[in-house]
């Protein structure tokens, strides 16, 4: 997918109207202070605000670790996987 379609269908875009000045004064020299951009700021701050970082899902199946179980009839199954078919390789 072209990355002009991709942004577009991905990447949502909010007008947000009535920002107060004080408001704005702090986030733009947040964002002078951190050398960093005016929209990564106010991203962060969304995100704190609406405590999303403690709805991150992590799907790295950290909670299967440990929990290997060796099992004699699978190993056996598996066993034949690890033999070397010579006569494939000629």
């Amino acid at each position: 997918m072209p990355a002009f379609f991709a942004y577009n269908v991905c990447m949502l875009q909010y007008t947000i109207r009535n920002i107060p000045e004080h408001i704005d004064r702090m986030a733009r020299e947040k964002s002078k202070k951190k050398h960093t951009s005016l929209n990564k700021i106010l991203l962060e701050a969304l995100q704190k605000g609406l405590d999303t970082e403690n709805e991150i899902e992590y799907h790295d199946m950290d909670d299967l670790a440990g929990t290997w179980e060796t099992d004699i009839d699978t190993d056996a199954a598996l066993a034949s996987f690890e033999e070397i078919d010579e006569s494939l390789w000629k």
